[in-house]
């Protein structure tokens, strides 16, 4: 895993063999991260990384200057990997949260300024995500939410979608959390 830009910039982080998580390409990341730079200033942001894998998502923003992020992630392997880089990097930024995105999202008592949401492509209930966070409380107007997703998911007819973006096989939908 490799961090692409920020404080820990061209940092490499060696993935363990047992992770089954399937990390968000550079190529993918690093266009990304432009397109949110252009809509939200990163610095100072709370995060959310919901279905978190390997980190490199949540570890993009907190080298990029969020203030605080978040990650959550149920699998042993990969949430035991997200604690070993936050020793390597000894930062206090991101919280880990090891325990299930549905639960969090539930309980959910505050909102962030950004949420990213990765689940695995084959999860039974990927299409009922976005529309979960979008009426949880852990968004509130003004919070951008991004869902990485493949092509065979329109989210285009939910509140506040403001654009797709495709890299290769890599889907992003881009949403801004109306006014009420």
């Amino acid at each position: 895993m490799r961090i692409i830009r920020g404080k820990y910039g061209k940092r490499r982080f060696e993935v363990p063999k047992n992770i089954t998580a399937r990390p968000t390409t550079d190529f993918a990341r690093e266009n990304l991260f432009n397109v949110i730079e252009n809509l939200e200033e990163i610095e100072g942001k709370t995060v959310a990384d919901l279905f978190a894998g390997t980190g490199a998502i949540s570890w993009e923003f907190v080298s990029r200057g969020a203030s605080e992020v978040v990650a959550v992630e149920q699998a042993q392997a990969q949430s035991g990997f997200i604690r070993s880089v936050k020793e390597k990097l000894d930062d206090s930024t991101l919280r880990l949260i090891k325990g299930d995105v549905f639960r969090f999202i539930e309980r959910a008592d505050r909102s962030f300024d950004i949420v990213f949401a990765d689940p695995p492509y084959n999860h039974p209930r990927f299409a009922e995500i976005p529309g979960l966070i979008l009426n949880s409380d852990l968004v509130a107007p003004g919070t951008l939410l991004i869902v990485e997703h493949n092509r065979d998911h329109d989210f285009s007819m939910l509140p506040g979608f403001r654009q797709h973006r495709a890299y290769g096989s890599v889907n992003f939908s881009i949403f801004r959390v109306p006014d009420a």
